[in-house]
């Protein structure tokens, strides 16, 4: 049984070091576009840096693990969560 897969990531600008949050079935590939400048979002603020992934067996976890992380408590939970890296990283 070849079982979907479902990823929330967060990468980390070196750039301005700021975050961004998103949500993928294919976390190696998806990381790929982003390095390679083909995502909008992220394009001009790389390098990136993989810094957190979370992985679902259901797309709408996923998804729904996204939408808070980028909500207001959502983003200074992660924050806490990721507070050694962030600090190493800036």
């Amino acid at each position: 049984m070849n079982e979907e897969r479902y990823y929330t990531y967060i990468l980390y600008s070196l750039k301005d070091k700021g975050l961004y949050i998103g949500y993928t079935t294919n976390l190696k590939n998806r990381f790929t576009t982003h390095t390679q400048g083909g995502v909008i979002s992220t394009k001009d603020r790389r390098p990136l840096k993989l810094i957190h992934y979370e992985y679902f067996v259901n797309k709408e976890d996923a998804k729904a693990r996204e939408r808070f992380l980028k909500s207001g408590f959502g983003r200074s939970q992660m924050k806490k969560m990721l507070g050694r890296t962030l600090k190493l990283l800036g």
